[in-house]
């Protein structure tokens, strides 16, 4: 699977449009979301042009990330699926956080950290969009209970503040590991990027 003699394809234009699809919105989701959690940060509304037109965009917009992910889950499912090399990459996190990248088991397509934070999303996700149908007043709030509301709520908030937490940690990944942010706007790494840092995927890319 080789473009140029000393480069990769790791995703292809029609990946790199969906990742940034479901990036944009999850960075629209995120602002209109804080925006209506606490009073302190309604100033980010004005961002969106105003307090009522994100009431009115947040639940929209959520949909289409909804949407875009599920089509890189689709996509990118079976690259992720967790093996004992794995288990092995995660029990020495200490060589991870080092970048004794040598001492580490081969990893594939993806390493344990970047799987897990697939996982994370996932489930993330899933759990946004269920209980966002459930808040969604205009469409969907007034077949349930208000006990259900306010439990869908509460888990609404407590699940976006761990998937932000997990977006930052997979954007600080991006720009930690030099190259990366690259395979993503180019769509293309350089054979020693793929060699040092995916040396597994780099041997079946190159056949």
């Amino acid at each position: 699977m080789k473009d140029e003699p000393n480069l990769i394809v790791r995703y292809t234009e029609v990946e790199r449009a969906n990742h940034w699809i479901t990036a944009i919105a999850f960075v629209l989701l995120a602002l209109s979301g804080l925006s209506m959690f606490h009073p302190a940060m309604f100033w980010l509304a004005a961002v969106l042009g105003g307090g009522q037109w994100v009431r009115i965009l947040h639940p929209f917009v959520g949909v289409v990330m909804f949407a875009s992910f599920l089509v890189l889950v689709m996509r990118f499912w079976h690259h992720n699926y967790l093996d004992s090399s794995d288990v092995q990459w995660l029990k020495q996190y200490r060589d991870v956080l080092a970048n004794r990248e040598e001492k580490l088991p081969a990893p594939g397509r993806y390493n344990a950290g970047q799987k897990l934070i697939f996982f994370t999303l996932v489930v993330c996700l899933v759990l946004l969009f269920a209980s966002g149908i459930v808040i969604w007043r205009r469409y969907f709030s007034f077949y349930f209970p208000i006990e259900v509301i306010r439990l869908a709520s509460v888990v609404h908030a407590l699940v976006a503040f761990v998937l932000i937490i997990a977006i930052i940690v997979h954007a600080y990944a991006g720009f930690w590991v030099k190259g990366s942010l690259g395979a993503m706007t180019r769509g293309t790494v350089t054979w020693g990027w793929a060699r040092k840092h995916h040396p597994r995927w780099f041997r079946e890319s190159i056949k």
